[in-house]
C-alpha cells in the first residue's frame, strides 16, 4: 500500500520537480489564471468599442469623450498585455527557454493585470459621471478602486509576507 504524501513534508521541502517540470506546471498555472482576466477585459473591450456608434455617445461633454478614449487605450494595452504571453509562447516554443519563458509571461500578465485595474476605474468613473453626475461619484470610485488594490494585490502580498518561507 502506497503511503500518502504528507502535505507539512512537501510545503517544507518543495515539490520534488526539476526546472523543466517547474517551468512547465507554472506555465499551466499562469495559462489558466490569464483565461479569466482575457476574458473579462476582451468583453469590456468590445462593449466600449461599440459606445462611439451609439447616438448618446455625440451628446456627452468633451471630459467625458476624453475620459472614454482613455478608458479605450488602456482596455487596448490590457488585452495586447494579457494575449502577450500566448504570442510570446508560440514564438518561443520548442527553443527551451520555458522557465525564462514563464518569467516574462508572468511580467506581461502582472502588467495587464495592472491595465486592466486601470481599464474598470476608468471605464466605472466614466459610467458614472454620465448616469448621475454627482459629485460623490469620485469617492464611489475611488472606494470601488481601493476594493481592487485590496483583492488583487494588498491580501495576496500579506499572504506571502505570512505564510511563505524563503525561496
Amino acid at each position: 500500500m502506497e503511503a500518502e504524501p504528507n502535505l507539512r513534508d512537501e510545503r517544507r521541502h518543495g515539490r520534488d520537480e526539476t526546472e523543466e517540470e517547474r517551468a512547465d506546471r507554472r506555465w499551466t498555472e499562469l495559462m489558466q489564471e490569464i483565461r479569466v482576466a482575457q476574458t473579462g477585459v476582451q468583453i469590456l473591450l468590445g462593449f466600449l468599442l461599440t459606445v462611439a456608434f451609439t447616438p448618446h455617445f455625440q451628446g456627452l461633454e468633451q471630459t467625458d469623450k476624453t475620459i472614454y478614449v482613455i478608458t479605450v487605450v488602456l482596455g487596448s494595452l490590457a488585452t495586447g498585455a494579457l494575449i502577450g504571453p500566448v504570442a510570446f509562447h508560440r514564438i518561443v516554443s520548442g527553443r527551451r527557454v520555458k522557465p525564462q519563458a514563464v518569467v516574462w509571461a508572468s511580467r506581461l500578465t502582472s502588467t495587464g493585470l495592472v491595465l486592466l485595474l486601470a481599464t474598470l476605474t476608468s471605464a466605472l468613473f466614466l459610467v458614472l459621471r454620465v448616469v448621475t453626475h454627482d459629485t460623490y461619484v469620485p469617492w464611489l470610485v475611488a472606494g470601488v478602486l481601493a476594493w481592487y488594490l485590496l483583492c488583487w494585490f494588498a491580501l495576496p502580498l500579506w499572504t506571502r509576507v505570512h505564510h511563505t518561507e524563503g525561496d
